[in-house]
């Protein structure tokens, strides 16, 4: 069985401590409210402090909460939000399509699903929130790496592996792809992550027009493709979708 680490322990009993009661507290306060002796508390505050988690007023000595711990839970909350401002419209677009649809986020050099609305249908389905998808070969990989220069990045360092004989490797290649996908607003996978499965996304914008996500559908090739085409109407109901979760995260124009 695996050990907790002690001193990850007492840093985030730390943290616990500075995000509730008073806003500020000395050296003393934290060591005495934690069990601790003033030399080990001020070593894991030093750490924290370091890192920006931590900030230290340089009137009173006191210590509280740092700006970069704030951004992180502020982007957790900008994901609550993307999510609660998506569920009208991807259950409506799941409606429409007949198709499983997806809301995906970049997180660790791949697509993060926040979001998963079943395919209306009796068929056995599995949950895939908290699945991780590949940013190069999804529709939803190659919307955030076409609209998102972060994901760019991180799309060009992840190993591109080839899931099929259709997935696209060469970073040039790629790169017509993502110009492609900015040209029509739009992604698309055609068997190049799964066999015999197709998806379609388009990018999801903030109020700052910055690109916070992706939605989009899955399902089996002969559904999403008519004549070896995919089918105009999945397209364009995606792109009014991620259009009306934009418009609810206060994005004007597209």
């Amino acid at each position: 069985m695996a050990r907790n680490i002690q001193s990850l322990e007492r840093a985030a009993a730390m943290l616990r401590l500075l995000a509730g009661g008073e806003r500020r507290l000395g050296l003393s306060d934290i060591a005495s409210s934690l069990d601790l002796a003033k030399g080990t508390a001020h070593g894991i505050l030093r750490t924290l402090q370091h890192v920006g988690f931590v900030e230290q007023d340089e009137v009173s000595g006191r210590y509280q909460l740092g700006a970069e711990l704030l951004r992180l839970g502020t982007t957790y909350l900008d994901v609550h939000e993307l999510r609660a401002r998506a569920l009208v419209w991807t259950d409506d677009l799941a409606r429409s399509s007949g198709e499983s649809v997806y809301l995906g986020v970049l997180h660790q050099q791949g697509v993060l699903i926040v979001h998963h609305v079943f395919r209306p249908d009796d068929s056995r389905q599995v949950l895939e929130v908290g699945a991780m998808q590949p940013l190069h070969s999804t529709a939803l990989g190659k919307v955030l790496a076409a609209y998102d220069p972060v994901a760019h990045s991180e799309a060009l360092e992840a190993d591109r592996s080839a899931f099929t004989e259709r997935t696209v490797c060469d970073p040039d290649a790629f790169e017509r792809i993502l110009d492609v996908t900015r040209a029509r607003g739009y992604a698309a996978d055609v068997e190049e992550t799964w066999e015999g499965v197709a998806s379609i996304a388009a990018p999801v914008h903030d109020r700052r027009r910055m690109p916070v996500g992706a939605v989009g559908v899955m399902g089996a090739v002969e559904r999403l493709q008519r004549d070896g085409e995919l089918r105009p109407e999945l397209i364009a109901a995606v792109r009014d979708c991620a259009r009306s979760v934009s418009r609810d995260l206060g994005a004007r124009r597209f």
